[in-house]
């Protein structure tokens, strides 16, 4: 039996949430010098994130039926991770619009969402590399809802 639209929308919002979630533990908090750390990594942390808001704006074009990329400039940590949360949160909001989408559910899914999780790892584990880890967590039992996409996010369960 093939999955509802509708319950395949619900996937990719449950996944934005879980995405947002992720990345405001790995982005809020980092040190004054971590956008440009440099791990002989190909891209420094202050490009991912540039990365990461630019695939949201894009994600948000596609469900648009306008398919736009753009590669902006690095900005200021901050000012970019507000940009990257509003970002998710126009795009969470399309999804949850009831309009239809030009594509699958899945095609969102499987490009810009994939990716983020993908950057949002590299973020993590370049924190760790620039002596700035964050808490583990057991995720499982996160308070992660399909809509909560913003910089606000439930406190953790379960960190260790």
């Amino acid at each position: 039996m093939t999955p509802s639209p509708d319950t395949n929308i619900g996937m990719l919002r449950h996944a934005v949430a879980t995405l947002a979630y992720r990345a405001r533990k790995t982005l809020h908090n980092a040190p004054p010098d971590f956008s440009n750390f440099d791990a002989a990594a190909p891209q420094t942390p202050g490009r991912l994130l540039a990365h990461l808001c630019d695939l949201f704006d894009w994600a948000l074009s596609i469900a648009n039926g306008t398919q736009k990329w753009a590669n902006c400039t690095p900005g200021a940590w901050e000012a970019d991770t507000a940009r990257f949360f509003a970002a998710l949160e126009a795009f969470d909001q399309r999804l949850g619009s009831g309009a239809p989408l030009p594509c699958a559910p899945e095609q969102l899914f499987q490009g810009p969402v994939a990716d983020a999780l993908t950057h949002v790892g590299q973020l993590a584990m370049l924190r760790r590399l620039a002596g700035a880890k964050i808490t583990g967590e057991n995720y499982y039992v996160a308070r992660i809802t399909a809509g909560r996409c913003g910089s606000d996010q439930a406190a953790a369960v379960k960190e260790f």
